[in-house]
């Protein structure tokens, strides 16, 4: 299953993106493709904390592809460091 997320992703938008995703349904692989948006701030980090989390807690594997260098050093840089209770 890929999942395309398009768009600027900051604290207004990527509060509903973790509902966005099947963590029920969706195989044993999914891949969210980020290559046409941008991550602008930590609330996006945490979101996408959260979709991991919930995937691996229904056995399933999480790729996120596709991010552009800048969007890529701040997930690097900020993932982990919130809880992902979404």
């Amino acid at each position: 299953m890929v999942y395309r997320v398009s768009g600027e992703l900051f604290f207004a938008s990527s509060n509903d993106l973790v509902y966005q995703f099947n963590y029920v349904d969706d195989p044993d692989n999914v891949v969210i493709d980020m290559s046409q948006s941008h991550i602008w701030d930590a609330s996006t980090v945490a979101a996408l904390d959260a979709i991991i989390t919930k995937y691996h807690a229904k056995g399933r594997c999480v790729e996120i592809i596709g991010l552009k260098q800048d969007s890529a050093e701040r997930h690097g840089r900020l993932s982990g460091q919130f809880g992902a209770e979404h």
